[in-house]
């Protein structure tokens, strides 16, 4: 497109991580499916939801053709079309500082003028770096230009460098297709990419700022692992588990994905009509609040997690900060400002799963879903071992006949409006009002965010639905520790409650 049908006057560069935050919670605000083309494996989306509503990086794991380059893919519907400036092959942003163009761009004083600026459609924001045992630096990061260098550039300048995979994918989606088919050693360039966000050559001196999400495939531990993925990398990523789909679903793939006569190949690209999005900061602001209790709880589980006997290996502090990161996705995907204890399972369960290791007994190399399985029971264990862990401190002061009698009783009438319902128990009333209090004696609040800083001041002012959310929350761990205490049974717990269940298999090792 030429430069005198983009209007830039008014346009202001947006990060692809902030981009693909903007348009999953618009979907989600809209009660839209965010990945239609994807058929089934529901829990596999929500957990690429969480990660990406936190602006982390993806390793999909999966047997071969259950569809995880074209979930990736499909990412790219996500994202708009945005300008560039022309010919790049960096991808710079017309309107980008000086600070993070390519060598070329940096030394025009206004390199959209000079050089023009086109448009890159959603569906070319997408670069693949196929892992095999030629996949080495210059593929992933780039190789020298013989051409330049034969024009009478040195070749340490920086204008004798080509770039290749991982500039290409510049503003968008950088996707590594196999990669524990990549030599490790190969592998080790992508620890600057996934987590400080630039490229690092060391022969030229030279880092490079980058704006991309990486998303890599590989197959299960066990399922030809060509080579070894350090652990140091994958824990710079959330590792999701993509099931084949279900008969029904198959099936309705099948039909689908069956051979059609279509002149698809020969057709022009259209390009989408929304780009150059304005995302306002304040909607992609994350506005959701854990609870005091639900930060215990999870600082309780991974601290369990260092100390149980099923592991071979324990998460790093990355596993903790993430766990609350995904908690909070756990809520933005239900639209709720509130966090509750299912949100803090799923969030668990996506940090700890490529960051803690099994002991090899533990684990089945040949049916892989089942180990992955194993791995969510355990977060389930240790969220179920903290709530036990706490349950004193968060019934402290309690009168155990009287509460037990209020929760008996409330299950029995049935958890609809619990603000209103609480004036009716005056003893559990008391103990969401102590569970509070004993949260904000535990936390500092100048570490929280300026919707949890609110529940700790004063809910006065809170609006109904968050005061309604909160207030559940807090019911829902009372119930729980009640049933930790021998107050109440599962039977006497409402439906709505969710009670973390220890697998057997564990045993006592946590």
């Amino acid at each position: 497109m030429n430069n005198s049908h983009i209007d830039l006057e008014n346009y202001q560069p947006v990060s692809v991580v902030s981009q693909m935050r903007a348009s999953l919670l618009k979907k989600i605000r809209n009660g839209q499916d965010f990945l239609p083309d994807i058929q089934g494996r529901e829990e596999a989306k929500q957990d690429v939801a969480r990660a990406l509503l936190s602006g982390y990086n993806i390793y999909l794991v999966s047997e071969e053709g259950t569809g995880k380059t074209r979930l990736s893919k499909s990412l790219t519907s996500l994202l708009p079309t945005i300008p560039k400036v022309k010919g790049c092959p960096y991808n710079d942003d017309p309107k980008w500082p000086k600070h993070l163009l390519c060598s070329r761009c940096r030394k025009s004083k206004n390199p959209a003028a000079e050089f023009g600026v086109e448009l890159i459609p959603s569906s070319r924001r997408f670069s693949r770096i196929q892992g095999n045992d030629y996949t080495d630096e210059g593929k992933l990061l780039g190789i020298k230009d013989i051409h330049a260098i034969a024009m009478g550039k040195s070749p340490t300048d920086m204008e004798s460098f080509a770039a290749t995979g991982v500039f290409r994918a510049n503003r968008g989606i950088l996707f590594i297709d196999e990669l524990p088919a990549v030599r490790t050693k190969v592998q080790v360039l992508l620890h600057p990419v996934s987590e400080e966000k630039k490229a690092i050559l060391e022969e030229y001196n030279w880092e490079h700022p980058l704006d991309i999400i990486l998303v890599a495939t590989g197959n299960p531990q066990g399922f030809s692992h060509v080579n070894e993925v350090p652990r140091p990398l994958l824990d710079r990523l959330e590792l999701i588990y993509m099931p084949l789909p279900s008969k029904e679903v198959e099936l309705e793939i099948t039909l689908r994905e069956r051979f059609k006569a279509d002149n698809t190949y020969y057709k022009e690209e259209k390009e989408k009509k929304e780009f150059f999005p304005e995302v306002d900061l304040e909607d992609i602001e994350r506005v959701v609040a854990l609870p005091g209790w639900i930060m215990l709880l999870l600082n309780e589980a991974i601290a369990c997690s260092r100390e149980c006997g099923v592991l071979d290996r324990r998460p790093s502090i990355r596993g903790s900060y993430r766990a609350f990161d995904h908690t909070c996705a756990g809520a933005e995907l239900e639209n709720r400002k509130i966090a509750y204890l299912k949100d803090a399972y799923n969030g668990l369960k996506l940090a700890l799963r490529g960051r803690t290791e099994l002991k090899p007994d533990l684990i089945d190399f040949d049916h892989p879903a089942d180990s992955f399985k194993r791995a969510a029971e355990f977060s389930e264990d240790l969220l179920a071992v903290a709530l036990g862990n706490c349950a004193n401190l968060f019934l402290h002061g309690c009168n155990a006949a009287k509460l037990a009698r209020d929760l008996k009783a409330l299950t029995f009438e049935g958890i609809r409006n619990t603000t209103h319902q609480l004036e009716n128990y005056r003893e559990l009333k008391q103990a969401v009002s102590r569970l509070k209090s004993i949260a904000k004696e535990k936390i500092d609040p100048s570490l929280l965010n300026q919707t949890e800083k609110k529940l700790f001041q004063n809910t006065a002012n809170m609006d109904e639905d968050m005061l309604l959310q909160y207030n559940f929350s807090a019911l829902e761990t009372i119930f729980n520790a009640a049933l930790h205490n021998n107050l109440i049974n599962k039977n006497e717990i409402a439906k709505s409650i969710f009670v973390p269940q220890l697998a057997s298999w564990t045993g006592s090792k946590l």
